[in-house]
């Protein structure tokens, strides 16, 4: 080869290399562009292992995009209410938020079975059916026709049944109760008698003080003790019934996730994977000692009785076998759960329930 001839085909390699070089960049830069968006969330600051979730993801986010994905958070009442975040959401006044489905089943009642309905799946059986008994999907099926996609994003546990300023010891106890409790529970209890009341958070203790409520149910002990319940309604039930095992949703706006690049898609899949672990851990590490605390300042542990459970369990199936031959879609959730449940608790039962009974028989017994 002449020397012309080399410089000429050199020249044109090398051109070719800045062109690939040109070429790359831009693609990269698609694939990755600086996005911010705002997150609502539908709990104070002040509920720290709930929108510690939050804060979490967000920074998992920024991590793995280098910065390139930053969500800004805000909490309730910062933007909307706390029990607006669906329709700030899916109206496109943010892009994203943190909420429970269960606070729109007044929308339609298929919102509840994305959290919690009475008697339904525990922590570790939802979790199962959103990952593997197709859930999500199920899910998002509905979701979709109100706007937003959603990722479980949390999950408190089984929670307490509530403080009480007096005992409850029947079923006739509970007439003309006036009880604080959300979502889907409050139309069972309604037919135990129960007058079901809506107060936020932060108006319940001067509530129960005053004597206008008797009685309330919020989250657990870690939650419950920040906000001094046992001072004003010392009787501690449990189990909350109508949630053994509340999921928390991450959603978005639908049209801004269909926008999102597939990379962000997965990062936020991801994320929000890990706080659905993280919270649980969270609220199970953290209770023990508080209950602990709460026992030590007064608050007096009562189980439901078997008849007030039996009645309550009677109570909300009916309810649901009224609101399934109304609703395809809530039918349609709650056979998919209820399939999965019976086998679910078969298989507890041998190995789980059997485990843990004989450990906490040893824990009674000081031998741990």
């Amino acid at each position: 080869m002449d020397r012309r001839s080399f410089i000429r085909t050199a020249g044109t390699a090398g051109l070719g290399a800045a062109a690939a070089t040109t070429l790359a960049a831009p693609a990269i830069a698609q694939s990755s562009p600086k996005i911010v968006w705002r997150c609502t969330s539908s709990f104070p600051k002040s509920v720290d292992t709930i929108f510690g979730a939050s804060e979490l993801l967000a920074r998992y986010i920024k991590e793995a995009s280098d910065g390139q994905f930053e969500i800004q958070l805000f909490a309730a009442g910062e933007i909307v209410p706390g029990g607006q975040v669906l329709d700030a959401v899916a109206g496109g006044t943010v892009e994203m938020g943190h909420t429970a489905s269960y606070y729109y089943w007044g929308k339609d009642p298929a919102f509840a079975l994305g959290t919690a309905v009475p008697f339904g799946l525990n922590a570790r059986q939802i979790n199962a059916w959103f990952y593997e008994g197709g859930g999500n999907d199920l899910m998002n099926e509905f979701f979709g026709q109100h706007g937003v996609h959603a990722f479980p994003a949390g999950n408190t546990g089984a929670q307490m049944g509530g403080w009480y300023r007096k005992e409850i010891n029947t079923v006739d106890d509970l007439k003309g109760l006036k009880l604080r409790i959300a979502g889907l529970a409050g139309r069972v209890v309604e037919r135990l008698g129960v007058v079901p009341q809506q107060i936020p958070a932060g108006d319940i203790y001067a509530a129960l003080e005053r004597g206008t409520l008797d009685a309330t149910e919020f989250v657990g002990p870690y939650d419950d003790e920040k906000l001094g319940f046992y001072k004003v309604a010392k009787y501690y039930y449990y189990p909350a019934w109508w949630e053994g095992g509340a999921a928390l949703h991450m959603m978005f706006n639908a049209d801004k996730w269909n926008g999102l690049p597939q990379n962000y898609k997965a990062m936020l899949e991801s994320a929000c994977q890990a706080i659905n672990c993280s919270m649980l851990a969270s609220y199970d590490y953290r209770n023990p000692g508080a209950l602990k605390r709460l026992a030590q300042n007064g608050a007096q542990l009562r189980p439901f009785s078997q008849d007030i459970l039996k009645a309550s369990f009677d109570a909300a199936k009916a309810v649901h076998a009224e609101i399934s031959e109304q609703n395809p879609s809530f039918k349609k959730i709650l056979d998919s759960q209820t399939a999965f449940k019976k086998d679910a608790y078969l298989w507890q039962q041998i190995a789980e329930y059997t485990n843990d009974t004989f450990m906490m028989v040893q824990q009674r017994n000081n031998a741990l």
